[in-house]
């Protein structure tokens, strides 16, 4: 017996035990609602995410083209609609998360506008936006649920007992829209107590895996731009254990943690590190700083001095009072980063990188897994990258090293659309295609995610809408350009009161007043005219 049979007659238990003032209960409709209903809070959707993360993880570890994706959001429609399109196209969400970005959250969502992505947004909003998506995704498992029911009805009305069984074993074994989000808590948004209170709200509304990153929290750059500042180690393992004991005082015991270096373009630090003992972590970090050899009648005001190898050396400080690392240290302290955060906490790891680069990414998880054999990345695709133009340069690099001809090109141009059709362009191209299968297989990535491309297609879609709309085309614009298109591709929202709720409303109307019940779906709904 399925769980909704099950429910059916729990119910109909109830129902009896209550007596004639139960009377207008229907059994069936309350097992309905209550299977649209399915998480009935966040925690119970970040355990079950949780333990799909898990799952997904042992996976990859078993073949590495078992790799997972994602995209970033910014809206609980837009994550919504995702998952419906992965459903539609694809018909299962295995393998398919969201992301919630925090650049995306101080770009739209802050109450200050428009914000640079540097933590100065409201930190209340990430668990806000974490709510909000499972909001809607919740709402689209409901909604397919309801036209399987009303498919479930109109089959037994008419005898047709194949098809009812049918239907109703793709209800029992419904796949929900309910996926794992990875959400970016930036550098904690304060000491590791802040991290730890808005960690407990993130997992609250529904987050089973937290994105953590090493830097300062008050000097937070987007991990794309310049002016980055790392904390010690020490530091940083603090927030990862602050996340931690805020998944397992919640019951997360799966909750997953992502440990994100930005030490690859990161020349700068606040703070020198304490060091103990030669060879510990303090003295590795403080090992990267840019130094000169000093003696005491050398020393100025203000001046800090640290010991290393019997030698008393004077950290390079910036006006700014920021210390400088070495020139070329990146990747010795990314490494460093990710073996000491495996070590002691994170489950995975974040290498923000210059550039989409296979061969770069390898060497540095190669390093890693020396020391951590089953070490394993969430990558950022990131629209900061020019793809075509890195791509090009990489396959014109290639083509040169191999001895072929490439006067045809010119590498400061590479980006001219008359490459698009050469064989230099499809190559680029066909590295593009096949970046999240290569770097899945030869440089650890588990999981593949766009940071922004909502923020870049919204952009686009209204452009050439506005484009049209406002000049000559008109209404056409809107009609050729988006609903005409909606119609022949099927994509759900082009009935829109549908998508927001109306015939589920109509449904509960009938359960609560019967035939009274005064409907939306009547024969004057224009949605009608989409059938």
């Amino acid at each position: 017996m399925s769980a909704y049979e099950n429910d059916v007659q729990a119910i109909a238990a109830l129902k009896t035990t209550a007596g004639n003032h139960w009377s207008a209960i229907n059994p069936e409709y309350a097992a309905r609602m209550r299977l649209q209903n399915r998480f009935k809070t966040g925690l119970d959707i970040a355990r079950h995410c949780a333990a799909i993360m898990r799952r997904d993880m042992a996976a990859y570890d078993a073949d590495s083209s078992a790799y997972t994706q994602s995209l970033g959001c910014w809206h609980g429609f837009i994550g919504q609609q995702k998952l419906i399109a992965i459903k539609k196209h694809l018909g299962s969400t295995k393998g398919r998360y969201l992301y919630l970005s925090g650049w995306m959250i101080a770009a739209l969502r802050s109450e200050f506008g428009p914000l640079p992505d540097q933590s100065m947004h409201e930190k209340t909003s990430v668990p806000a936006l974490i709510e909000e998506l499972y909001t809607f995704l919740r709402q689209a498992d409901a909604r397919e649920l309801a036209m399987l029911f009303r498919e479930l009805d109109a089959a037994r009305a008419a005898d047709e007992n194949a098809k009812a069984a049918a239907i109703q074993a793709k209800i029992d074994n419904y796949e929900t829209h309910v996926v794992p989000i990875i959400a970016d808590i930036d550098a904690g948004f304060g000491n590791a107590e802040a991290t730890y209170l808005l960690a407990k709200k993130m997992i609250e509304a529904g987050a089973c895996c937290i994105q953590l990153e090493n830097q300062v929290s008050d000097e937070k750059q987007c991990g794309h731009q310049d002016g980055k500042v790392t904390v010690p180690h020490e530091d940083f393992l603090a927030k990862i254990n602050a996340v931690r004991y805020a998944f397992l005082e919640l019951g997360v015991d799966e909750g997953v943690i992502v440990a994100r270096t930005d030490s690859l373009g990161a020349g700068l630090t606040k703070q020198i590190a304490v060091s103990k003992q030669p060879g510990d972590l303090g003295d590795q970090y403080n090992g990267f700083l840019d130094c000169d050899e000093v003696d005491a009648s050398q020393l100025g005001n203000g001046d800090v001095l640290i010991s290393r190898g019997g030698k008393l050396l004077k950290p390079k400080r910036l006006a700014s009072g920021l210390f400088q690392f070495r020139a070329g240290s990146g990747v010795d302290r990314v490494v460093l980063d990710c073996i000491t955060s495996l070590q002691n906490g994170a489950d995975l790891l974040w290498i923000e990188t210059e550039k989409p680069h296979v061969g770069q990414i390898k060497a540095m998880v190669d390093r890693i897994r020396e020391v951590v054999p089953n070490a394993k990345l969430v990558y950022n695709n990131s629209p900061s990258f020019n793809w075509t133009l890195s791509f090009r340069q990489q396959v014109f690099d290639a083509l040169q090293a191999e001895g072929k001809d490439v006067s045809a090109y010119d590498r400061a141009k590479l980006m001219s659309v008359d490459y698009d059709d050469t064989e230099l362009g499809r190559l680029a191209d066909a590295r593009i295609q096949s970046f999240q299968r290569d770097a899945a297989r030869e440089a650890g990535i588990f999981h593949h995610l766009i940071t922004l491309p909502t923020y870049h297609t919204a952009a686009l879609s209204t452009d050439n809408l506005a484009k049209g709309y406002f000049a000559e085309e008109g209404m056409l614009a809107y009609v050729k350009g988006v609903q005409r298109q909606e119609i022949r591709q099927g994509i759900a929202c082009v009935k829109h009161q549908n998508m927001a709720g109306s015939d589920m409303g109509d449904d509960h109307k009938e359960y609560f007043a019967g035939e009274a019940a005064l409907k939306a779906a009547g024969k004057d709904n224009t949605m009608n005219q989409f059938h």
